[in-house]
């Protein structure tokens, strides 16, 4: 069944710190001979047009003509409500990974209604913890022995998965999440508040927020339960602050 870029208009290829203008070119033409159509570059380097259009060929240089291009990784993932990470590592903070084709069932639903983007990191290292944190779910690529892919290789499996799944009927709705701008702003929030209030400690609070924001993962926050969980924290913060000058008065009698 022949597709059109319409079919996937919500999907974004996130390229973190390419190195080479020959792999974000053929994972222009990866993307596009599955009928993706949205290119977004962070951070690249030594970007040379001519070689970039020479691996993208004549059908996909609209790709790379029309890219995005953002020097910042959380800057660049605002506007997504949905951001799937790419990982050749496993283990440690490393769970709950998804196989392509699972990752491409669970997608078909959630892009109806929102901007989901597919996050590869950089050739030589992938993305690391911390910019992995930024996710709502981590896929790995199977492979025999040897796990690396060459970036354009990871493009192409996914999207072919991407591929496979729109060609299934649909039979679950999910609303419009919260996108990664609204949730960045509550996690800081809710860390701040939960800090004051000693539910978890100064020393290392990002491991504690890791389970926190797995567990958000999970239930897929709505903007309107971002604003309650945020109403939550200025509640907490208020009350924190009235005890506190309570206690003030007191001591000083």
């Amino acid at each position: 069944m022949a597709k059109t870029a319409d079919d996937f208009d919500h999907i974004t290829i996130v390229l973190h710190g390419p190195r080479y203008s020959e792999n974000i070119g053929a994972a222009a033409r990866a993307a596009w001979n599955m009928g993706l159509s949205h290119l977004l570059l962070v951070a690249p380097q030594n970007l040379d047009r001519n070689r970039m259009l020479k691996m993208a060929t004549h059908s996909a240089a609209h790709l790379i003509d029309q890219m995005e291009i953002s020097q910042d990784l959380t800057t660049a993932l605002r506007p997504f409500h949905y951001v799937v990470g790419t990982t050749a590592r496993t283990g440690g903070r490393r769970k709950d990974l998804k196989t392509p084709r699972e990752m491409a069932g669970e997608l078909m639903p959630i892009c109806e209604r929102n901007r989901v983007a597919l996050l590869f990191g950089p050739e030589d290292r992938g993305l690391t913890n911390a910019e992995l944190r930024q996710c709502h779910a981590l896929v790995n690529i199977p492979t025999a022995g040897f796990s690396s892919l060459n970036l354009a290789q990871a493009v192409m499996v996914l999207c072919y998965e991407l591929f496979l799944a729109e060609c299934q009927p649909v039979d679950s709705f999910v609303p419009r999440l919260a996108n990664r701008y609204e949730l960045d702003g509550m996690y800081e929030h809710l860390k701040e508040t939960l800090t004051k209030i000693n539910f978890i400690t100064s020393d290392n609070p990002d491991q504690a927020m890791q389970n926190l924001r797995s567990f958000f993962s999970r239930i897929g926050l709505r903007a309107r339960d971002v604003k309650v969980i945020r109403g939550i924290c200025r509640q907490i913060d208020w009350y924190t602050q009235k005890r506190l000058k309570g206690m003030r008065r007191e001591s000083s009698q």
